[in-house]
């Protein structure tokens, strides 16, 4: 390795991607496109760092598999980054055989941890976590230490584990300044104001207040039946029903439950599980099949009972009803909860993400357009729909070569 690509590794190392390309930005041989390619990401240009990444592995040739396997790990972050989710997972798990193969321990586990990402971003908390288990990054350099603390910190806040967040958001923290990388520090940052930021609501006899995760996880662990509107279910602290499959008998056990101590009318019920104006006899006749189905749900942890005007909740071991509901609630809601965290995002993606059809997706993002919320670049599959359209950018994308330590 020449020395303008050791010191344009270097430069990109520590967070300087214009440096980098200062070095090799003239040149086309095959460590440099990989080089660029890792610049232009770290800037905000995926496209062009996609097309510089695949050309530097077809360059590399079947002669140097290991070079090709980190081109092929750069750009599966790149994909990630891009919120490009159908990326081909097996081409990402053999080149990280091929790494570990050959002994090039750091990558190997970036690798690792880009397949961890994109199952928590998919909502698989389990298989990530049984990945995470595989190995132990003690060996690492801080940079992929503090990346281990990030992606434990997810699972742990996706898990309503406070105080196991915020210790790994500590870790992440002193690694990120010993790797002396400042977008990697300004990313634990951001992660860590996560849990100071309000991630529901609580209802309660007539009243609102906005909750952190700490205090959302004290409600879960509490002597409270819980309507959990962020999860459709209903629980208390030792059985959980869920009825995310069952949104009519779930919009009956919120109603419910943001009117406990007192009765909903039959009026009331039917208008908001049925969407019907007016009340008529039929209306009445499935109200009451459903709420039969209702009681048989929630028979372990309450009654429904039946009241002169309605139905009322009536918990059996809990001392309290509670909603809890998302910090805001509007139509397509959980679409711009994703959008949320400033990526681009394509449908397959969200859909992926929101274990829906793509078309289901796509309709919500036309009205979400409509509507001024979100906004979308490129056509066809480069289409990408974010919010606030702010361009995503790696931290810690792959070198052509590991760099030796200090």
């Amino acid at each position: 390795m020449d020395s303008l690509i050791t010191a344009a590794a270097r430069a990109l190392a520590a967070g300087d991607p214009l440096g980098a390309l200062n070095r090799v930005a003239l040149r086309d041989d095959a460590p440099a496109l990989a080089l660029r390619g890792i610049a232009m990401a770290q800037l905000g240009d995926l496209v062009r760092a996609k097309a510089l990444l695949r050309r530097a592995a077809r360059a590399f040739g079947p002669k140097e598999p290991v070079a090709r396997a980190r081109c092929v790990v750069a750009e599966a972050e790149v994909a990630l980054v891009a919120r490009d989710l159908g990326w081909p997972a097996k081409a990402l798990d053999a080149a990280r055989a091929t790494l570990e193969e050959h002994g090039d321990r750091v990558n190997a586990a970036h690798a690792r941890y880009l397949e961890v990402r994109r199952l928590v971003l998919i909502g698989r908390l389990d298989a990530a976590e049984r990945k995470l288990a595989e190995f132990d990054p003690s060996p690492l350099p801080p940079a992929s230490r503090a990346a281990h603390e990030l992606v434990i910190a997810g699972i742990a806040i996706r898990r309503i584990r406070t105080q196991a967040a915020r210790a790994a958001l500590a870790r992440a923290e002193r690694a990120a300044r010993r790797a002396g990388i400042p977008a990697l520090t300004a990313e634990v940052e951001g992660a860590s104001l996560v849990l100071n930021t309000p991630a529901a609501r609580r209802i309660a006899r007539g009243e609102e207040r906005l909750l952190l995760l700490e205090e959302v996880e004290a409600l879960l662990a509490s002597k409270a039946l819980v309507v959990d509107a962020c999860r459709h279910v209903v629980r208390d602290a030792r059985t959980v029903a869920s009825l995310a499959r069952r949104p009519v008998l779930f919009t009956l056990a919120r109603a419910l439950g943001e009117a406990w101590p007192g009765d909903v009318p039959r009026g009331t019920l039917v208008a908001r599980a049925f969407r019907a104006k007016h009340a008529d006899e039929s209306h009445r006749a499935r109200l009451r099949v459903e709420v039969g189905r209702l009681r048989t749900e929630l028979r372990p942890l309450a009654g429904v009972s039946a009241t002169k005007r309605g139905f009322a909740l009536a918990p059996r071991r809990a001392r309290e009803v509670v909603v809890l509901a998302p910090p805001v609630e509007e139509e397509h809601a959980v679409v711009l909860a994703l959008l949320a965290d400033g990526e681009s995002w394509s449908s397959s993606a969200l859909a992926l993400a929101l274990g829906a059809s793509q078309r289901t997706v796509q309709r919500a993002l036309d009205s979400l357009a409509a509507a001024g919320k979100v906004q979308s670049s490129g056509r066809a599959r480069a289409r990408r729909w974010m919010t606030p359209p702010v361009p995503g950018f790696t931290t810690t994308l792959l070198l052509p070569a590991p760099l030796p330590m200090d």
